[in-house]
Parts: structure tokens; sequence; C-alpha cells
């Protein structure tokens, strides 16, 4: 079984993504309830998208 887990990974991609998921776990294990959406975005270092609307001209 220990040899299962004794892998190495040569692909930066694939161990970030694994660090996300990782830290992703530890955080909702954690959690005393659901995840919202905004902790959720913060581990996986979402950045916050913000919408802006063309002002309209009066007259």
């Amino acid at each position: 079984m220990d040899e299962a887990l004794d892998v190495q990974l040569n692909d930066q991609v694939l161990v970030d993504e694994i660090h996300l998921v990782t830290e992703l776990i530890v955080v909702a294990k954690l959690a005393p309830g659901d995840l919202e959406q905004g902790v959720i975005d913060e581990v996986l270092g979402v950045r916050p998208v913000r919408t802006f609307f063309p002002r309209q001209r009066l007259g």
C-alpha cells in the first residue's frame, strides 16, 4: 500500500492543482458547515471580478 502513495509528479501544473485541491479539502474539513463561494474562491486564489457598466450620457 505504501508503494501506491510513493509517486513522483513531473508536471508542475498537476502538482499545483493537487496542492489547491488539498488546501480546499483541509478548509472544508475544518469548516463547521457548508463553505460559501467566497471562501472557496479565496482558497483557490480566485480574484473577485468587478463588472463595470458604461455610464449613459444624458441629453
